[in-house]
């Protein structure tokens, strides 16, 4: 069973991105996945900011990404672009941190003006750190993550389109293993 692992880089403890990050986790647990959430914003900053690898919490961390065969890597746009937390924990990585897995890139904020961080400033990194796929990602506006007495929600339309970068990246995960047998029958001479 694959083993998936959320990233959030919100430094907010009441994060809606968290929220949109838990409801993408359910619904691959739901479909047969072993999920994971690291909050980069529990991680001890001084350790974090002074790239101490060697450090127990910082350490594990490291060794779950890792671990893992797929990775959600989910932020709140600051300044139009992800922030600076998951940057810092991003560049505690080696340079091929991210090497066969598949990665999809999620980030929150208050307006559509946002909507390209994703493609713009959050997908070269992960190129750059060798996710072997980083699936389509998804924006999802703030004003779309309801909180209240009851349990956080998404918007129904929010949610819908949400789920469908989702199961696209439960398809890409579940042909991920086909595709490196391919890949190496193909690079391999008689």
């Amino acid at each position: 069973m694959p083993h998936l692992l959320a990233i959030t880089g919100s430094p907010s403890a009441h994060s809606r991105t968290a929220v949109v990050a838990d409801h993408v986790l359910r619904r691959l647990s739901h479909s047969g996945f072993e999920t994971a959430h690291l909050s980069v914003r529990e991680l001890p900053a001084a350790d974090l900011l002074a790239a101490r690898r060697g450090e127990p919490e910082i350490r594990r961390a490291l060794e779950a990404v890792a671990e893992a065969d797929g990775l959600v890597i989910a932020t709140p746009v600051y300044k139009a672009s992800y922030t600076g937390l998951l940057k810092a924990f991003l560049d505690l990585l080696p340079q091929d941190g991210l090497d066969g897995k598949t990665v999809l890139p999620l980030a929150t904020g208050g307006s559509l003006a946002h909507v390209l961080t994703i493609d713009y400033a959050l997908r070269p990194v992960l190129a750059a750190l060798g996710a072997r796929h980083v699936t389509a990602g998804r924006f999802v506006l703030d004003s779309s993550v309801e909180r209240g007495a009851g349990p956080d929600r998404l918007r129904p339309e929010a949610e819908l389109d949400l789920y469908q970068a989702v199961d696209e990246f439960a398809a890409a995960l579940r042909s991920a293993p086909a595709a490196a047998v391919t890949a190496a029958a193909l690079t391999t001479t008689p």
